[in-house]
């Protein structure tokens, strides 16, 4: 994720973070490391690690040897020695923390690593973006290459090395795949030297990023490096429904995501009876429904008894229902440890201080709305009729004489005298004298 400062100005262009790339997200890039050990000094007579991590498109990265005369920083564009010609990527960790990223990574620091030749030139530069932007044509027309030869791979991305000499097609496919008739024609359509690489569903995903159901970019886009296997049994640890359609994340596999939060479930569940315990009732069995591992409930279900629906019980009454049973007694029914369950506090303090709105947050507005037409509907109704502020007028017209009876002979009621609600800017009457 890319910083405030790196966002397009008011012309359209990149302001940038005026840091030289060392704002410590590496040149907005994802799956960059933070290096922590800058500007910590070295021991006396130990020499700066010469080796240094480059990144290429898609998040590519790879470890070269830097000639000992070149200095080079984070953000620094840089010629590479590749495979029949030079390539071009930038910087994206120096010093100590590289050999700690080589020992993750099983890298060893030999011989064989490439070297750095140069810093790039502006020349450099324009040939290594005159190359990406061949990128999407060539996409295009090899798909069309391949749909012409009826081969059953599906074509994920082409990368071009920064010379134009060599391009890198990256591919899935179930099957082994003849691709010789291919790179045949794929060369003689292109020019350049053909490379074919099958990667994996999650990789494909990976190199395409996305936006996830949870509304931010995909782990193995932004940050998640290894890929581990995920099983349904994570879902069942977790209590989730076994929908495909709901575990499965772009890559069509299991989500990565639920193995995130699975040590914490396996931990808990450990405290919990087993989903297949039962409780001997004198009316009956009842059954493990479901178990919340949060509020450190259980869920029975009685099909004999009279309650219709699951009876949530606390994990301390379920230990002691196992216990009376193993005893030999039988509790009567499972009413005497039901517990009522009160409005979920979680919600309240989610939605409270992180400023979540709820779905029904306009019911009650509108439910005001209602009954405010209601009264006015009503009052109106009542005025139509001779009340309110047009009776007196009525009655004087009626004929009244001068010792206050109407017509009829009866004294008139004396009339409410309607109680006027003060302005809210109004100023309080002064005292009388």
């Amino acid at each position: 994720m890319s910083c405030s400062n790196c966002r397009n100005g008011a012309d359209g262009k990149p302001r940038g973070c005026r840091s030289n790339g060392n704002c410590g997200v590496n040149g907005c890039g994802s799956l960059t490391v933070f290096d922590w050990l800058e500007g910590v000094a070295l021991p006396s007579g130990q020499r700066p690690f010469d080796v240094v991590e480059v990144r290429f498109k898609a998040n590519r990265k790879g470890f070269f040897r830097k000639p000992s005369a070149l200095e080079v920083h984070v953000g620094d564009v840089v010629v590479l020695d590749a495979d029949h010609g030079l390539d071009v990527g930038v910087v994206s960790l120096t010093g100590e923390l590289v050999r700690a990223q080589m020992n993750a990574k099983g890298a060893k620091d030999d011989h064989e690593l490439k070297r750095i030749e140069r810093k790039a030139t502006q020349e450099d530069i324009d040939a290594w973006q005159k190359a990406s932007l061949r990128e999407p044509d060539t996409i295009k027309e090899a798909r069309d290459i391949i749909k012409g030869l009826g081969l059953g791979m599906k074509l994920t991305d082409v990368e071009f090395q920064g010379d134009g000499k060599k391009a890198t097609f990256y591919y899935t496919s179930e099957d082994r795949v003849d691709f010789r008739e291919l790179v045949r024609s794929l060369a003689s359509a292109f020019g350049v030297r053909i490379e074919m690489r099958q990667i994996g569903a999650r990789q494909e995903a990976a190199r395409v990023g996305g936006i996830g159901v949870c509304g931010r970019e995909l782990c193995c886009s932004s940050w998640l490096k290894d890929f581990r296997s995920v099983s349904t049994s994570a879902a069942r640890y977790q209590q989730l429904s076994l929908n495909p359609q709901k575990l499965a994340g772009q890559c069509g596999k299991l989500k990565c995501c639920l193995n995130f939060e699975l040590d914490q479930y396996v931990e808990a569940v450990k405290e919990f009876p087993s989903p297949n315990a039962k409780i001997k009732l004198k009316e009956g069995r009842a059954f493990v429904f479901k178990m919340d591992i949060f509020k450190r409930l259980v869920y029975l279900i009685a099909p004999d008894g009279p309650t219709n629906g699951p009876v949530a019980v606390t994990l301390e009454d379920m230990n002691e229902l196992l216990e009376m049973n193993k005893r030999g007694e039988y509790p009567h029914s499972l009413t005497e440890f039901a517990m009522e369950e009160g409005p979920d506090e979680v919600d309240e303090v989610y939605s409270n201080v992180v400023g979540q709105d709820s779905l029904t947050r306009f019911d009650e507005q509108r439910r005001r709305r209602k009954q405010r037409s209601g009264r006015k509907g009503r009052s109106g109704g009542k005025s139509a009729k001779g009340g309110g502020n047009n009776a007196p007028a009525q009655t004087k017209a009626g004929g009244s004489d001068a010792s206050g009876k109407n017509q009829g002979g009866q004294k008139p009621g004396k009339p409410r005298k309607k109680r006027r609600r003060p302005a809210k800017n109004a100023k309080p009457n002064a005292e009388k004298s």
